[in-house]
Formats: structure tokens, C-alpha cells, sequence
């Protein structure tokens, strides 16, 4: 004889195999299995780890450095944790230290830069150590066959966003790529956001900018992203512009063998 489990299964528990959303749980009761409320409570705990998991700069920094690349330190306005969580405003700008920094090195090197690449941590430190080394790789070799030359990789500390701008600007870079752990979800704590600007300076706003989401082992490839990137940013020096003015229309190697394509683009009907 053996004892019947007081859960319910949910008709829909085959879907779940197409997705990591959280469907079909089932019930025990009016309630949720104890399964699916403890694995709901450890993604929490997960995605809260994400956020306060300190960031280790100096640790990229000597990956970087083994790659013959070099790097800038530099830390945002915002002070520390507490106050990046509840002052936005404060990690899109650097403190005067770190500018102060930046306009020396740009004045001593007395020349401007096609790229700036920065990387923050964002809302996920955890995103940045696992996914940024692996995409530069291959971003940088597409960086390197387009003959762009590339600023120091510069290092971020509390930093938003809008902080790859000041960067850029006082390095005198025409572009700008941030590297920046996104707001973890209860399904992806590690999730890594793209973010190119071209014609970067203090001031834009979020219109001026081009998102590529989701870098990770299970969401965008690091082959892809930087597939879309590169288009993004070749597309952006012929025209001169970013953002919303610049759409990803890419073609993308399709599964069928048809040649390159974009499935929002093509019409086979």
C-alpha cells in the first residue's frame, strides 16, 4: 500500500518542460505544494543575493589584465550599497575622484577612442562575474577585425546605466558599451543587459540608448549578443545615431537552411 501524496496535479504539469515560468504548480488544498512554495522561496533568496553579492573589481580586473587588456577603476557617486539601492540618481554619475582620473588619463593620452567598454554591477555583481569575461571574448575579436580602437575597459563600482556615458565622454570615445548586471528575476539571478550608445555625453536618456537583454547560458547566447551588437554598432557609425532611432534589424541565421534571415522581417507566405 502506498500513501497518496495530498497534492493535486495540474493538467497543464507538461507545458512546464517548455518553460521556466512558474505554471502548473499544482495545489494542496486552497495552497501551493510545499515543493513549489520552498522552491519559490530559495529563487527569492536567490535574486536577493544577486543584488547585495559584492562586486569583485579587483578579481576582473586581473582576468582583464591576463588578457593583455587595459582597465580603469573607477567608483559612481553613490557610496555604497545602501545608498546605490535607494538613489538612483547617484550611480548614473562618477564621484570626483573617479573623474578626476579619467580626464587625466584622457589628457595624458591626448587622443579620443572609437569604443569605451565599461562594466558595472548593476542590480547583479553575480551576472557581471559569470557571462562579461566569456561575451568580451568574443566581442573583442569583432571589435578587433573592424579596426576600432578601444579605450581602457573601465570598471564601475555602484554603477547605472547612464554612467558608461560620463565614462565615454571624458575618454572621448564615440561609443559606448555597458556591461551591467540586470534586476534579477526569480528565474534568472543572473541575467546580464547590454547597453550601446553612440555620440555618449551626461544627459541622455534611455531614447539614446540600445538594450540587448537577457546574456546568459539560458537566454542570449554570447555568439548572438554580440552578433546583434556589432550590427547595432556598424549601423550606428554609418548613420550617426542610437537608440530608438536605430533598430536591430539584423539578419540572423535561420534552422532551415534557407540562407540569413529575420523572422520579424521575412514574409514566405
Amino acid at each position: 500500500m502506498t500513501d497518496k501524496s495530498p497534492a493535486t496535479e495540474n493538467p497543464w504539469q507538461h507545458l512546464r518542460q517548455l518553460t521556466p515560468a512558474r505554471i502548473a504548480l499544482g495545489r494542496a488544498g486552497t495552497s501551493l505544494p510545499t515543493a513549489a512554495q520552498l522552491d519559490f522561496q530559495f529563487a527569492h533568496a536567490q535574486a536577493r543575493d544577486a543584488v547585495h553579492l559584492p562586486f569583485d573589481h579587483e578579481g576582473l580586473r586581473e582576468e582583464l589584465q591576463g588578457r593583455q587588456l587595459d582597465t580603469l577603476l573607477a567608483h559612481s557617486a553613490a557610496p555604497d550599497r545602501h545608498t546605490y539601492l535607494q538613489r538612483p540618481d547617484l550611480g548614473r554619475r562618477l564621484n570626483e575622484e573617479s573623474a578626476q582620473a579619467l580626464d587625466a588619463y584622457a589628457a595624458q593620452q591626448g587622443k579620443g577612442f572609437d569604443l569605451a567598454i565599461v562594466i558595472a554591477d548593476g542590480l547583479s555583481s553575480l551576472a557581471v562575474r559569470r557571462h562579461s569575461l566569456p561575451f568580451l571574448d568574443k566581442l573583442l575579436e569583432q571589435v578587433n577585425e573592424a579596426g576600432w580602437s578601444l579605450a581602457p575597459i573601465t570598471l564601475v563600482q555602484q554603477g547605472r546605466v547612464a554612467v558608461a556615458d560620463e565614462v565615454a565622454q571624458r575618454l572621448g570615445a564615440k561609443m559606448s558599451v555597458i556591461l551591467i548586471g540586470e534586476r534579477p528575476g526569480l528565474s534568472s539571478p543572473d541575467s546580464l543587459g547590454l547597453y550601446f550608445t553612440y555620440g555618449p555625453r551626461v544627459g541622455l536618456n534611455d531614447a539614446y540608448r540600445n538594450c540587448i537583454s537577457n546574456v546568459r547560458l539560458e537566454g542570449l547566447s554570447y555568439g548572438m549578443a554580440t552578433f546583434r551588437l556589432m550590427y547595432l554598432m556598424r549601423e550606428a557609425c554609418r548613420r550617426q545615431l542610437s537608440g530608438v532611432d536605430l533598430k536591430d534589424e539584423a539578419e540572423v541565421p535561420v534552422l532551415d537552411n534557407e540562407g540569413p534571415g529575420n523572422f520579424l522581417l521575412n514574409d514566405k507566405r
